[in-house]
């Protein structure tokens, strides 16, 4: 389709223009909407049907370093002790959670983690910290990232309709969801028990 006036044959010429230059300025870092090439493996979980949490679990006592997790709900007793476990054994477990959420004492397990020695904070900076992320061993060949819809709550397991991703082997998005992690750190303060 041919322009119909000059301010179209312009501004055609314009992006034209802008898309040859854009090359000669420093693309952006990945988080502004970049693709990663794919790499590594993905495991796609659906629930209910899918053991979302067995698997959550399996992936944790596979943790050698690393565990960084941001959680808007956290009710699951089995990914929690999993979490303490892997602190336990030495693993550098940390959680940042959101601070309403953490406050409703009700079946949320944010004050067990922290009591089973595993560094908490919270952010309060946003209206809602609605990331659902773990990141495992980033750094190394089998960094993974598990991220989706599901909440780490019995609800996400047993009632909800949820998606679960668990990616290993990716070391580009591992590496940004750990800078997403780091980023958040700052305005996140500690836990402290009720």
């Amino acid at each position: 389709m041919l322009p119909r006036s000059r301010k179209q044959l312009a501004a055609l010429c314009l992006l034209a223009a802008l898309a040859g230059a854009a090359d000669a300025f420093e693309r952006p870092s990945f988080g502004s909407g970049q693709s990663v090439a794919a790499s590594g493996t993905v495991q796609v979980v659906f629930t209910p049907g899918d053991d979302a949490a067995g698997l959550i679990v399996q992936a944790l006592d596979g943790a050698k370093k690393q565990v960084l997790v941001q959680s808007y709900s956290f009710t699951s007793r089995p990914i929690a002790q999993a979490l303490i476990a892997a602190k336990l054994r030495g693993v550098d477990v940390q959680l940042i959670a959101d601070r309403e959420q953490a406050s409703r004492m009700e079946r949320n397990r944010v004050a067990e983690i922290a009591g089973g020695g595993v560094p908490t904070f919270l952010d309060g900076e946003h209206q809602s910290a609605h990331n659902k992320v773990m990141v495992i061993d980033n750094g190394t060949a089998n960094a993974t990232v598990i991220t989706g819809s599901y909440n780490f709550t019995n609800a996400a397991q047993f009632k909800n309709a949820e998606n679960l991703l668990i990616i290993r082997g990716n070391k580009v998005l591992t590496d940004a969801y750990a800078r997403n992690w780091q980023r958040h750190r700052p305005h996140s303060f500690s836990f402290r028990q009720p």
